[in-house]
């Protein structure tokens, strides 16, 4: 099944880390880039799309402002990647010029995804320019992204562009060998998984922080973006970017790495945008019967489930839904603002008129936007 699933990724995503493209100044390694980009070039002569999903911005650019360490203030932060995301694309820009291939830069931010229309309009440039033969670099809006539009890290925007771009498969080059039982760096006598065929709550938890100064994400935002891409159908390969010609080898059907499985029960394209684009705005408290309703029949979700609102949000944002104890099983896009649940929860549906004087709909959340998580 492995071998077929990378036989058949003919659109790929790949996520490089800082701790891939930086030498031990911290500054970019042009040899690594350099080697990336050939192998990137050979995934090409094989008539695979190859998008990119590249950190690195902010470390160059902290090398170039004199910084010792990672930036400790957003201002710092949005400086060095205005100074370095220029440095990485003209590194990209003059490794693949070698291999006769043109990149191109795209800057995002979560707001640009969670928009629906900009997200199909992100989706269509990158269709165009992949249908020009040409290879995107995507990065995170550094400069100009607070808190309310990040992505996090690059591990959650490659997931991301992975569902934005409908790609086959998203490998995540690191500087390990794949995912460990533990930390390698700590835990020498940590065993390799080759295979994960689900991820499990314990994997998460064992899961531990990043441990760089030049990067954002550890174990668990590479566990989230497999765990986010497989939701889609999509398999994802995590691999030591610092072996050379181990892209290759391992979409060859070479055993290499950590190979997750998609999950079996997909969501389609809509409902992953909703669950893991969307910023929740507020939170829904539902009755233990709504609960049942929604998480094993697929159910809409109705005012007289409702037992508790909280947060400010309007109709159209995307909510989480709670369950009696607090505990999020599910998100959705309200078809009501707060204010207006706070009037008809309870009810039934036939009082909403009588309650507000008009009425959207029955359903707080119809099914087609809500997402059991």
């Amino acid at each position: 099944m492995q071998r077929e699933l990378l036989k058949k990724a003919r659109r790929i995503v790949v996520k490089i880390g800082s701790r891939v493209l930086t030498s031990e100044d911290d500054g970019l390694d042009a040899g690594v880039i350099g080697r990336l980009a050939a192998e990137i070039a050979a995934l090409r002569r094989e008539k695979r799309e190859v998008i990119i999903v590249s950190s690195g911005a902010v470390a160059a650019g902290r090398k170039a402002l004199g910084l010792e360490d990672k930036p400790r203030t957003i201002p710092q932060k949005q400086a060095a990647a205005a100074v370095g995301q220029s440095k990485l694309m003209r590194s990209y820009e003059e490794a693949f010029s070698r291999h006769g291939l043109k990149v191109a830069q795209l800057l995002l931010t979560r707001e640009d995804l969670a928009d629906r229309q900009r997200f199909l309009n992100a989706r269509a440039t990158l269709d165009t320019l992949l249908g020009f033969g040409i290879v995107p670099v995507i990065n995170e809006n550094d400069t100009v992204a607070v808190e309310e539009i990040k992505f996090g890290d690059n591990d959650n925007l490659s997931a991301l562009v992975t569902n934005l771009t409908e790609a086959h498969l998203l490998v995540i080059l690191t500087d390990i060998d794949g995912f460990y039982e533990a930390d390698p760096r700590t835990n020498p006598d940590a065993r390799l998984i080759p295979l994960v065929k689900a991820i499990s709550r314990e994997m998460e938890q064992a899961a531990g922080g990043s441990g760089s100064r030049v990067g954002t994400g550890g174990m668990i935002t590479k566990l989230a973006a497999a765990k986010k891409v497989g939701r889609s159908g999509v398999p994802t390969i995590m691999l030591n970017g610092k072996t050379p010609g181990l892209i290759g080898r391992a979409l060859a059907g070479s055993e290499a790495g950590t190979f997750f499985l998609p999950a079996r029960q997909v969501l389609n394209r809509r409902k992953h945008w909703i669950a893991y684009t969307l910023r929740p705005k507020g939170r829904l408290i539902v009755d233990e019967g709504a609960r049942k309703v929604l998480a094993q029949h697929g159910r809409s979700l109705l005012p007289s489930g409702i037992v508790g609102v909280e947060g400010e949000f309007e109709r159209g944002s995307c909510v989480r839904v709670c369950g009696p104890d607090g505990v999020e099983f599910a998100r959705g896009i309200a078809d009501y603002s707060r204010p207006e649940i706070e009037r008809i929860l309870g009810h039934k549906s036939r009082e909403i008129e009588e309650i507000l004087g008009y009425r959207y709909g029955d359903e707080i959340i119809h099914r087609d936007n809500l997402v059991v998580l």
